[in-house]
This record gives structure tokens, sequence and C-alpha cells, in this order.
């Protein structure tokens, strides 16, 4: 790779190989060690064409959710079978996946600075801006740059905009998918939120069982299926849906923790 060369955001290559390199080994005991990372369908990654994927999942942490789908699919494509055993694999990292963020989480420090070299399409928020409501029209260079990052790569996106579970799923997702037709692979992430602060840099809790499942690819029928449609199917591929919610009693609570402490002996 010549040492100067850039990808489409002007970002040289080189450089975001070592920055990739330097966060994997420092975020791999996070998923490995400190708690455990159960991976489910890896081996879909390896059948994704190298440019127009979007991957759609929940969202719980700022940056740990992304940190580990990185490591998962960089994992995936040398060969590991849902598993991040031996971090060889981040050396040579797949340069060309982005994700989409907010321009302001990007810009609050160095260190997201420096995850935003990293990968970031960095989009201006159109119904929150430093911690209040707000209703502004999306910027349209913020579309063509999910664009250009969906010509040259593959696009992780979390549509609900917030890590607060059952929200709605924003239309711009939907949109995007009408209009550029990629391959929609949905992801649903579990204990996270559990695990790490909210930004997702702090270990809050050890020992917690942390899922992350790869679905296979929707088949989506982009001429015809309306955006409502499209926003729906999200809303449950990504395990999102309100009618999800649902009240349980006492002795089914209890069942439910008692196969999630079953599933957690795995590692201790």
């Amino acid at each position: 790779m010549p040492i100067l060369k850039k990808n489409p955001f002007g970002h040289i290559l080189y450089i975001k190989k070592w920055i990739i390199r330097i966060l994997g080994i420092v975020s791999h005991g996070r998923y490995r060690r400190f708690n455990k990372l159960k991976i489910e369908g890896s081996e879909i990654i390896r059948d994704l064409p190298e440019t127009n994927v979007l991957f759609v999942s929940n969202h719980q942490t700022y940056f740990a959710d992304v940190a580990a789908m990185l490591h998962v699919f960089n994992a995936a494509l040398k060969g590991r079978v849902d598993s991040l055993k031996n971090i060889g694999y981040i050396w040579h990292p797949k340069l060309n996946v982005y994700f989409v963020a907010a321009s302001e989480t990007m810009k609050s420090g160095l260190l997201p600075k420096i995850f935003a070299y990293a990968g970031s399409v960095s989009i201006q928020r159109t119904w929150r801006s430093k911690g209040k409501d707000v209703n502004r029209q999306v910027k349209m260079s913020d579309i063509s740059n999910i664009k250009k990052a969906l010509d040259d790569g593959w696009v992780i996106t979390f549509p609900q905009g917030t890590t607060t579970p059952f929200k709605p799923i924003r239309r711009g997702t939907a949109h995007i998918i009408k209009t550029y037709k990629p391959v929609v692979v949905p992801i649903v992430i579990d204990g996270f939120r559990r695990a790490f602060d909210k930004k997702g840099l702090l270990i809050k809790k050890r020992n917690v069982l942390q899922s992350m499942v790869i679905k296979k690819p929707m088949k989506i029928d982009y001429e015809n299926e309306t955006i409502e449609d499209i926003v729906k199917r999200i809303q449950i591929e990504i395990e999102q849906d309100p009618s999800l919610l649902k009240v349980v009693s006492p002795k089914e609570y209890k069942r439910m923790e008692d196969e999630l402490n079953k599933q957690r002996k795995f590692w201790k």
C-alpha cells in the first residue's frame, strides 16, 4: 500500500491502519478477558460483497458497540468462526468499514476524534443537539457522505439514533436503503449497556454476558416496499419493536435469569 494513499474522505490509509491496530489491541480484552463476547453468525460476514453493505443494529454505547463489530468483522474475514481468539487478525484490518455517528459526539474530545479517523461518517442529527430536542432539515452533504462510504465499502448504522432501547427507527435509514439499494445486514447486540458506561470507554462491570448476533441479509423489495414497511422490518430485525415489550411474572423472570447464569458459566 502506498504510504500516502487516501480513502474517499481524505484519510491516509496507513495512519488509519495503525489507529485500528492500536485501538484493537487496547480493546481486545474487553471482549475476551474482562467480559466475554458470544458471537453468532460470523460466517455471514465472509459471504458479503466488498462494497454497498449496510449493517443496521440496535445501540447500547457510543463506542464499545462499533469496536466490537470491527473486531468481529476482521476476525471473521481472517477465518475465525464466532471467535476473537488470537488478535493477529487485527494486523491487516479491513480499511473500508465505516460507521455513522453524530458529529457533535465525534468532536467531543481527542479520543473521539481519533475514533473518527478510524472510520466515522459524521452526520448532524436532525432531532437532537447538545442535549436538547431540535427539528432541522437533513444536510444533503451527510446523505452524500453515506453514499460515498457505501460505494467504498461497508457502513454500520444505528437507525434508532440513540442508546435508549425501543426508541423509534429514524426514517432516514429507510430512505438510504430505498435510494442506494445496499445489502442490509441486521445485527442484534446485548450486554454492552451493563458492561460499559454510556460512552463505552470505561468498564462498569465484569463477567457480563455480552452477545452479538449477525443475521442473514434482509430480502428487500427496493421498488415496492414503502419507507414505513422498511422502518417496521428493521425494527423487528434488530429486536426493537414495541411488541417485544412485555411484563413477565417473577417465576418467568427467575427462569430467564437461571438460563443466563448457565451461559455465564462458560468463561468462569
